[in-house]
C-alpha cells in the first residue's frame, strides 16, 4: 500500500465556510486550537436569507463571544401572529415565556464569525471533489478540483445538505418535501410600520411569513406546494413575479413588500431534510472524519432550527475537540472527542429534525389520515411544542 501524497498537511480542516463551518472554526479558535476552513467559492459566502435566532441559539452565540454584538444588528420579536385569511382566524402567541428571539440576516452572522477569526483561516477557492483515507496513515486527505491534495488530521464536513464530507462516510443524500421556498427582503428607506411580530398569513396551500429585523427591513418568505422534481426560475425578476402571483390573495401591504422587494435577495429553491431514520442510524464518525450544519442534519424551516442547531454543534464539537488538543494529538483520544460529539448531537438534532420533519407533513397536502396520524405523534412526542428554544449546550 502506497500513502497519498499530499501537497499540505493541516491538524483540523473544516470544508465549507458557511454558518456553520465558520462557528465550528470560531469555537476551536476560542479554545486555542488552530483550524483551516477550506471554502470552494472565491469570496466570503455572505448571501442569502435571514435566520431565527431562538434562546438556545443565543446561548450558542454567547459561548462563542459574538452575541453582543449581533444583538445589535436585529430587534427582539414580541410574539408569532398567525392568520387564516379564507377562515378569518387568527392567534397570537407572545415570546415572553419563551424568551429571546430575533432573524438576523445571514450575511451579518457570517461577516461576524469571519472578523473574529485570525487572518488566513479562511481559503477561498478550495473545490473538493472527494476524500479518501490513507491506506497507511489513515488519515484523510482532500482532492481539490485544481488536482491538488490537502491533508488534514482531523476533518470536519460542514458543506450543507450536498455534503463531499457526508457522502465519504456514507449518509444517504438529504431529501426534498413537497414544500418550496421563495425567500427575500424588503428595505423601507423610511421605515415600516409592521409589529415585531413573526407574522404568518396562510390563505389555501400557500403560506407567508414576514419577520421584521430592523425598523427599515424586513425579512420575507413564501412558502408553496410543488412537486419533489419541480424546476424553479433563477432569473430574479422571474422570481418576483412568481412571489406576487403567490400571494394574490393577501393583504395590500404582503403585496406591496413583494413589490418593494430588493431583488438580488431573492431565492427559489426545494425545502430538504434528512430523514429521522437516517440521524437515528448514520454513521457520523469514520476514525476522525466527522459532519456537522446541515451536512449532518439538514432540516426544514418549520422549527426555525437550523441555523441554531449548526452552532449548537460547533460548540459542542470545539469543546470536545479542545480537551485533545495538547500536543500530542493522540488518535485515539481525538476518535473518542469525536464519538463523545456524536453521543451528545445525535438525541438533539434527532428531536428536532423529527419535530420539523412532522410539522412539515402537515402544512402539506396530505390525506386527512396522514394529517391525523401526525397529530396524534406529535401530541404524544412533542407536547410542549417550543420545549426546543430551552436546549443549553453548555459552555464551550
Amino acid at each position: 500500500m502506497e500513502s497519498t501524497a499530499c501537497e499540505e498537511m493541516h491538524e483540523i480542516v473544516i470544508v465549507g465556510g458557511g454558518l456553520c463551518g465558520l462557528a465550528t472554526a470560531l469555537a476551536l479558535h476560542r479554545k486555542g486550537v488552530k483550524s483551516v476552513v477550506l471554502e470552494k467559492s472565491e469570496t466570503l459566502r455572505a448571501a442569502g436569507a435571514a435566520i431565527g435566532i431562538q434562546p438556545n441559539g443565543w446561548r450558542a452565540l454567547d459561548q462563542l463571544g459574538v452575541a453582543s454584538h449581533l444583538r445589535s444588528t436585529a430587534l427582539p420579536l414580541q410574539g408569532t401572529r398567525i392568520t387564516w385569511i379564507d377562515k378569518g382566524k387568527e392567534q397570537y402567541t407572545p415570546f415572553k415565556n419563551i424568551g429571546e428571539v430575533r432573524c438576523l440576516k445571514r450575511r451579518d452572522i457570517v461577516e461576524t464569525f469571519a472578523d473574529a477569526l485570525p487572518p488566513k483561516a479562511i481559503r477561498f477557492g478550495c473545490d473538493i471533489v472527494s476524500v479518501e483515507m490513507d491506506p497507511l496513515t489513515s488519515l484523510p486527505s482532500l482532492l481539490l478540483s485544481n488536482g491538488k491534495r490537502i491533508g488534514a488530521q482531523v476533518l470536519i464536513g460542514c458543506d450543507g445538505s450536498r455534503s463531499v464530507v457526508a457522502s465519504f462516510l456514507g449518509l444517504k443524500p438529504a431529501k426534498t418535501f413537497r414544500t418550496s421556498a421563495i425567500r427575500g427582503f424588503t428595505s423601507y428607506s423610511n421605515g415600516h410600520s409592521f409589529p415585531l411580530e413573526f407574522v404568518r398569513l396562510i390563505s389555501g396551500q400557500t403560506a407567508v411569513g414576514r419577520l421584521p429585523i430592523t425598523d427599515k427591513l424586513v425579512h420575507w418568505f413564501i412558502a408553496v406546494q410543488q412537486g419533489t422534481d419541480a424546476k424553479f426560475p433563477q432569473d430574479t425578476e422571474l422570481i418576483k413575479q412568481r412571489s406576487l402571483e403567490a400571494v394574490s390573495g393577501h393583504p395590500a401591504d404582503v403585496q406591496e413588500m413583494i413589490e418593494r422587494c430588493d431583488l438580488d435577495s431573492l431565492s427559489f429553491a426545494h425545502l430538504r431534510y434528512r430523514a429521522p431514520w437516517d440521524l437515528m442510524l448514520g454513521n457520523f464518525r469514520e476514525k476522525k472524519v466527522t459532519v456537522a450544519g446541515d451536512a449532518m442534519h439538514v432540516m426544514g424551516p418549520f422549527l426555525g432550527q437550523g441555523g441554531s442547531a449548526g452552532i449548537e454543534d460547533a460548540v459542542v464539537l470545539g469543546r470536545n475537540l479542545a480537551k485533545t488538543m495538547n500536543g500530542s494529538f493522540d488518535h485515539e483520544e481525538v476518535e473518542e472527542a469525536l464519538d463523545q460529539y456524536v453521543k451528545e448531537r445525535r438525541m438533539r438534532v434527532l428531536k428536532l429534525a423529527t419535530q420539523s420533519y412532522l410539522t412539515g407533513v402537515l402544512v402539506e397536502n396530505r390525506s386527512k389520515l396522514t394529517k391525523f396520524v401526525v397529530i396524534a405523534v406529535m401530541a404524544l412526542f412533542f407536547r410542549n411544542p417550543s420545549a426546543h428554544v430551552q436546549y443549553d449546550c453548555g459552555l464551550l
